[in-house]
């Protein structure tokens, strides 16, 4: 997925996609230590996935703090 779709998203759907992306990540680890076939390629994207959910994640939060204190 890429940010902006994940910036379209409310943070409830968020935390849902982490879990998730989460479960998918520990499967393909799974998967990999087996010796079943995985794609490399899908545990980088899903990596990366979870980098960019937790940045926009982040991102919201310093917004919400920021907002909160009248910075």
């Amino acid at each position: 997925m890429s940010v902006k779709e994940f910036r379209d998203k409310s943070s409830a759907d968020l935390l849902e996609q982490l879990v998730t992306l989460r479960r998918e990540q520990f499967n393909l680890r799974v998967q990999q230590a087996t010796g079943q076939a995985t794609r490399p390629d899908q545990v980088a994207r899903v990596r990366r996935d979870i980098a960019r959910l937790k940045t926009v994640l982040r991102e919201r939060e310093q917004r919400d703090e920021a907002v909160g204190t009248g910075a």
